[in-house]
């Protein structure tokens, strides 16, 4: 009788535990795509990835002057302009982040959220939200007495969508948007400046950059950003980065070639000088530390 009745009661135990086990598989299985980028940002454009929960990240930038000056100052390692900036991940989906650079003294705050995830066999980009808060400290009150708080600062909001393609290939494409309270002048032949100020307050852009691993621990990365609205007397050009990855262990190593000196979005998208056909190139790094 007992036997009988563990031959009954068998298929029942056999379907409950098929059950449970596959409850417990479909838990493990993650759709979710590796991070398309290793380092936080491509070269000047923010990439989509986002620190981790309760990470820190050191981030030490440098970019010279001009190299088309030669041996003058040493291909313009003489005039380096900084960057330090800090950042935390509030949590896996927010990253917070404040910096310091040398470039107009900017300070600049920002904040990175996911809002979706690429998925394997699934959902094909990662789209994350950027938008960051630049305070331009150089601006004296002494040479502008009327100059309040608000003539210092620019808004960017960037949405970022980016596609893993390989294990090699990443692409990432960032439509901008960048507000500045107060525009520089853009002069005339005779160096008088144009009223009313031909450059709209509010511009947009279209970044672009992508990422591609040629060894173990180099990859090749490439930035991009096509203002949409420039007035057509400004002097500022399209901010194109190049350059290479290397990867150390707890940090990336990031060394390029740029026409921007900038580092803070609203620097780089709506004041780069530098004309690559001309020379006007700067060799710059950037040193990412995690702990």
């Amino acid at each position: 009788m007992k036997k009988m009745f563990l031959a009954l009661l068998f298929p029942f135990c056999s379907f409950a535990q098929n059950d449970l086990l596959s409850e417990i598989d479909s838990v493990k299985v993650d759709t979710k795509v590796e991070s398309a980028f290793k380092s936080l940002k491509i070269v000047n454009l923010e990439s989509t990835k986002l620190a981790g929960s309760g990470d820190m990240y050191l981030v030490i930038a440098h970019r010279f002057d001009y190299v088309k000056n030669g041996f003058d100052d040493f291909f313009g390692i003489d005039n380096a302009n900084t960057q330090i900036k800090l950042l935390y991940g509030l949590s896996e989906k927010v990253t917070l982040q404040v910096g310091r650079s040398g470039f107009q003294e900017t300070v600049d705050l920002g904040i990175k959220y996911l809002l979706k995830s690429q998925e394997i066999e699934g959902f094909p980009v990662t789209i994350v939200g950027f938008n960051s808060l630049a305070i331009n400290a150089e601006l004296k009150k002494e040479n502008f007495p009327r100059l309040k708080f608000d003539n210092r600062l620019s808004y960017v909001t960037q949405l970022l969508i980016s596609r893993k393609f390989t294990n090699k290939l990443s692409l990432e494409i960032a439509p901008s948007y960048l507000h500045e309270n107060t525009l520089r002048d853009i002069l005339d032949n005779t160096n008088t400046p144009i009223l009313p100020n031909p450059q709209a307050n509010d511009q947009f852009a279209l970044g672009m950059g992508g990422r591609y691993k040629f060894a173990k621990r180099w990859a090749f990365n490439v930035d991009y950003a096509a203002h949409l609205n420039r007035a057509s007397q400004s002097i500022y050009k399209n901010p194109l980065s190049i350059g290479v990855d290397l990867e150390t262990g707890g940090h990336v190593f990031q060394m390029h070639f740029t026409n921007s000196r900038a580092m803070h979005e609203a620097g780089y998208l709506g004041q780069t000088t530098g004309d690559w056909g001309k020379g006007e190139i700067a060799f710059g790094f950037n040193l990412v530390r995690v702990f």
